[in-house]
């Protein structure tokens, strides 16, 4: 039995928070990189390179949904654009990888001369990044829950957020104690904290990418419970993956005895999916147990 795939995806469902945020970092964005210059900061460069990856990652979250959710009337494609919005969210992993590296090489070259910085026009222009953040994080705080596309973006603006509160004590160190190595010290830990968030969200992406099971689902609890309805004798060809964030879907074989109503095995199957495992699209073969000419793939 099979239904179509007619739901709008999470991230559709906050395609307007996204679209502002992504409104407000470009703005702030050619800011920071002007101020960046002008100051000679390390910390506010990285600053400025993050925010970088935020708006490309942001405008490829836009097309993504908006794409995803176009795509859905388009015979062809049965399952529409979903998953685009799984490859925005590697690709803004990678390009956080990349800048998170570069900062922290930067850092360390920075670190055995550091330049003369201007503190009080960085710390002008990194209260107003901590501004602008805090905005984004509201805007973007209940998709995040719901959409691991927004939620890229989401920890992408948390990262700002926090690199701008470096950049704000680096120029209050600077400021009172002239102590220049405050700068690449404070953008070096921007950079470190980046990483690890970067690495589980491009880890996260590729599990969607390659069909594995949700890893908060036992597909061997899911097949017993399947065996229990009356007249199912064997459970084959059992497949559950992710779609896009929030879209679990499922294919399975039922083996029944011969003399059961497959339409009865059908409905409380369907039920228990949908109810117990939250899998709202799946389809199901119902099979009597004298039909011999279905034969399970093995791969």
């Amino acid at each position: 039995m099979n239904h179509e795939t007619g739901s709008v995806s999470a991230g559709a469902r906050h395609l307007r928070p996204l679209a502002f945020t992504f409104i407000l970092v470009i703005a702030f964005l050619i800011v920071e990189v002007i101020a960046g210059l002008v100051t000679n900061s390390l910390a506010l460069l990285s600053d400025a390179g993050h925010m970088l990856t935020d708006a490309v990652g942001l405008g490829m979250a836009l097309a993504a949904i908006v794409a995803a959710n176009r795509a859905r009337q388009a015979p062809h494609r049965t399952f529409g654009f979903y998953r685009l919005e799984i490859v925005a969210a590697l690709v803004n992993a990678l390009l956080l990888l990349g800048v998170a590296g570069y900062v922290v090489f930067e850092a360390v070259q920075r670190f055995r001369d550091p330049p003369a910085v201007l503190s009080t026009p960085m710390l002008i222009v990194a209260v107003a990044g901590l501004l602008v953040n805090v905005i984004g994080l509201w805007l973007l705080r209940e998709g995040a829950r719901e959409s691991m596309n927004v939620e890229g973006a989401f920890i992408e603006v948390v990262g700002d957020l926090l690199g701008s509160i470096g950049v704000i004590a680096a120029a209050l160190v600077i400021m009172t104690t002239g102590w220049r190595h405050a700068d690449p010290l404070f953008g070096a830990a921007l950079g470190l904290f980046i990483l690890p968030r970067a690495a589980r969200l491009g880890l996260k992406a590729l599990r969607v990418l390659v069909q594995a099971a949700p890893p908060e689902l036992d597909l061997e609890a899911l097949r017993s419970e399947l065996v229990k309805i009356n007249g199912v004798i064997d459970v084959h060809d059992l497949h559950v993956w992710t779609l896009t964030s929030e879209m679990e879907v499922a294919s399975l074989h039922l083996m029944t005895a011969d003399d059961v109503d497959a339409h009865v095995v059908l409905d409380e199957a369907e039920t228990l999916l949908r109810e117990r495992y939250h899998i709202e699209h799946a389809t199901l073969q119902v099979e009597p147990e004298s039909h011999r000419t279905c034969v399970e793939v093995g791969w």
